[in-house]
């Protein structure tokens, strides 16, 4: 039952430029049109802020001397996994994600972003508004991502 499985803790980042609008990133692994800002589990005994650095290098190229961080979300967020993914992702081990999220400011140069590492999760990026994010997640984040919106709008594009 998927209410006895635990959420897997995770990160989020709001990485938004200059002109406050986000990266959005192409998942590799969905056929459709599934964009997402960069997000991952928090390895064990790693701090939340760091965990967000480090999500933000593997995922985006993007370093901690380039980005200041602005915020964090007062409360961990959380979101089900649709009936369809429960049991074949991270093992069947989690029911779905409970999120800190951050909010940083780019400080680099576009050509700076990488998201062709060793183990690439995005197939294209760009830099978009807070709405068309909304609109750009899978539905079973959406509330999600609303929530991350909502802390962040003075930000925001």
């Amino acid at each position: 039952m998927a209410q006895d499985l635990p959420y897997r803790p995770c990160v989020g980042v709001v990485l938004v430029n200059p002109a406050g609008r986000i990266f959005a990133g192409r998942r590799i692994d969905n056929p459709g049109p599934a964009w997402q800002m960069p997000q991952g589990g928090i390895d064990k005994g790693e701090d939340p802020r760091e965990a967000a650095l480090r999500e933000l290098w593997e995922e985006t190229g993007v370093t901690a001397d380039l980005v200041q961080v602005l915020g964090e979300t007062a409360d961990w967020l959380s979101y089900d996994l649709p009936p369809e993914l429960l049991g074949k992702v991270w093992g069947g081990k989690y029911r779905g994600q409970t999120q800190k999220w951050f909010l940083f400011r780019f400080l680099g140069r576009d050509d700076q972003v990488r998201i062709d590492g060793p183990h690439p999760e995005f197939s294209e990026w760009r830099w978009i508004g807070a709405d068309e994010m909304l609109a750009a997640i899978v539905p079973f984040k959406r509330e999600v991502y609303a929530r991350v919106v909502e802390a962040f709008r003075p930000h925001l594009a």
